[in-house]
């Protein structure tokens, strides 16, 4: 059993029993289909909807677009059960998704897109990465040009989540040139004549999480589409939600830690080797020990963070740092874990090898860690 963590300010009752809530219903829905939806490659569109009808797709949405108006600590609280049952990312991505619209959007914008994503009519994803310039935004050489009442989109994108079994994109692409020639356009996909699904990328992990290539050939979309209603404003709102987003992945940093260490105890506490049980090794006992410990750290700066985010005093620096170090932690006590398991650690077919490979994608999603630091470095010396 990992260390009790002193309880947080932020965790009071109401999201001690909404986390209570969540946990037994992602154990009775959906964590007996995983199998499956791993082998087809993407958990189907309609799955959400029964998060959604429980009132925990999109929590913190004001209330005017069919959400509950919480805390984000609510949406937090999802993430963290999610990935602790092996389903990191999807959802992180639609609360993402929403935020664009919600913080940057017109009152007619949030109308249209938020109650349908609340109930999960419309599952979302972000076209950022392109083939050419990864992490690089300024970069990107997707284009939207203005046609009377609509834009023309033409372009690719590579690695996009969500965009193969979602119906909704975010996309970012240049309406003018330089880093401030950059715009976010609502995409709805389903039917739309120029929009291409490529490939639907095989990946070392995460095989559940759906993962594409997009083509825009002359896709048009209404004008109205267009994120807060003004060219040239894409870069900033990105940069905006990058915070939120760091965080989402640091919380699921957190919980596959924790996962792994409890999975790793379990077993170690009934495999024998050499007429003894693991967890009567001292090798054993020692790593166990460091894990754990590594678990309580990583948490502790979590629910500090979290705090922060929901007091509105999160810096940028805060979020980089937690991306970066809460993640290489996750790979690396996956990978001790891992190492106790044996052989058996190496087959799909046991948690702790799946999570090894599902957290590789965290020190590179988000932005890289060399990425953070550097971000973390220029902070520091101007």
């Amino acid at each position: 059993m990992l260390p009790r963590l002193h309880r947080h300010p932020w965790m009071d009752d109401d999201i001690q029993a909404f986390r209570v809530l969540v946990r037994k219903f992602i154990e009775a829905e959906y964590v007996p289909h995983l199998d499956s939806w791993r082998r087809q490659g993407f958990i189907p569109r309609e799955t959400w909807r029964g998060l959604a009808q429980l009132g925990a797709l999109l929590p913190e949405i004001d209330e005017r677009f069919g959400g509950a108006g919480a805390s984000l600590a609510y949406q937090l609280v999802l993430t963290d059960e999610l990935a602790r049952a092996e389903m990191p990312g999807s959802a992180g991505i639609q609360s993402i998704v929403a935020h664009y619209i919600a913080e940057y959007g017109t009152e007619e914008q949030r109308a249209r897109w938020l109650p349908r994503m609340v109930a999960g009519e419309l599952f979302a994803g972000i076209a950022m990465t392109e083939p050419g310039c990864g992490s690089d935004l300024k970069a990107m050489t997707t284009r939207a040009r203005r046609e009377g009442h609509e834009y023309v989109i033409d372009g690719a994108k590579t690695l996009i989540t969500n965009a193969f079994s979602g119906n909704l994109l975010v996309v970012a692409a240049r309406t003018g040139d330089g880093g401030g020639g950059i715009s976010l356009l609502v995409v709805e996909t389903e039917g739309l004549p120029g929009f291409g699904l490529g490939r639907r990328l095989e990946k070392i992990g995460l095989h559940a999480m759906d993962t594409s290539e997009l083509f825009f050939d002359g896709v048009r979309v209404p004008a109205g589409n267009l994120i807060g209603g003004e060219e040239g404003r894409g870069f900033g709102q990105l940069m905006g939600q990058l915070p939120f987003e760091r965080i989402l992945i640091a919380v699921e940093a957190a919980a596959c830690i924790e996962r792994a260490v409890e999975l790793t105890v379990a077993y170690v506490g009934e495999r024998r080797l050499f007429g003894k049980r693991l967890a009567e090794l001292q090798n054993t006992r020692f790593k166990l020990a460091e894990c754990a410990t590594a678990a309580h750290i990583v948490r502790s700066f979590v629910n500090d963070c979290t705090q922060r985010l929901l007091d509105g005093t999160l810096d940028c620096e805060a979020a980089y740092m937690a991306k970066w170090w809460c993640t290489e932690q996750r790979c690396r006590v996956i990978d001790e874990c891992l190492q106790l398991f044996g052989g058996y650690g190496f087959l799909a077919e046991y948690p702790i090898g799946r999570m090894y490979a599902d957290a590789r994608l965290s020190r590179i999603a988000g932005g890289t860690t060399e990425v953070m630091k550097d971000l973390i470095a220029r902070r520091l010396l101007g």
